[in-house]
């Protein structure tokens, strides 16, 4: 087994619960590891987990060199590598120990995601006490296709929240990605899937929907929204 050891990540399970589990490394506040699913027909897609306190998982996907697929939730990263029961994920997605596809269920990897389904959790609070933000879309006003917005960071609330504003706002705008009017849009099945910790299809709930956060309002942005969350938190 292969880790590096690093702040708050090396905590969160001991060596023998790591013990024999293939690609781990410890971050700063998550533990990370080679995962995968298996497909009957599309063979194994590839994934790195990561785990943090709060519970939240993680799956970035390396079924293909371009693949750009970043920050699934375990059931999207499920219905992404093409797996034919989809929504079985805890049993589906696996980890290599000891040189053997072992599920979730049967490893010590999912304690703090029971922990926090058991809690009742409702906050919108990710981990580290952050706010999550679920992904969210803009239509280009060219070609009429709805483009995806990622909002885990402070730079890509930003770019969202610009882009928002711009009244005739199209793809040749998306400067975090090569997108043009002549790519697909994504598909309908996909479009459900925005990064909800709780639900794969989640259509808004607590855990992926923020109603203002020092995330994504700007102290610089004269806009009213964000004036108005600045002016509230100072009373």
């Amino acid at each position: 087994m292969a880790a590096a050891n690093g702040g708050a990540g090396a905590a969160l399970f001991s060596e023998e619960e790591l013990r024999e589990v293939s690609g781990v490394r410890r971050g700063e506040d998550f533990v990370e590891m080679t995962c995968g699913c298996t497909s009957h027909r599309y063979g194994d897609a590839v994934g790195r987990l990561r785990v943090f306190a709060s519970g939240d998982l993680e799956v970035s996907c390396e079924c293909t060199p371009g693949c750009r697929e970043e920050k699934l939730t375990p059931a999207a990263f499920e219905k992404h590598s093409g797996k034919e029961t989809a929504g079985k994920w805890r049993n589906t997605i696996w980890v290599m120990v000891q040189g053997e596809k072992v599920p979730l269920s049967k490893t010590a990897l999912l304690k703090y995601y029971y922990l926090a389904h058991k809690s009742g959790n409702g906050s919108h609070k990710g981990r580290n006490g952050r706010p999550s933000h679920r992904d969210e879309f803009i239509r280009c006003t060219r070609c009429g296709k709805d483009r995806r917005f990622r909002l885990r960071s402070k730079e890509e609330c930003r770019v969202y929240h610009d882009a928002l504003a711009k009244i005739n706002w199209t793809c040749a705008d998306l400067t975090t990605d090569r997108v043009t009017c002549d790519d697909d849009e994504e598909r309908a099945s996909r479009k459900v899937l925005r990064g909800c910790s709780r639900a794969t299809s989640c259509a808004g709930c607590m855990k992926c929907v923020c109603f203002g956060c020092e995330t994504c309002r700007f102290k610089d942005c004269g806009c009213q929204t964000c004036v108005d969350f600045y002016r509230n938190s100072k009373e």
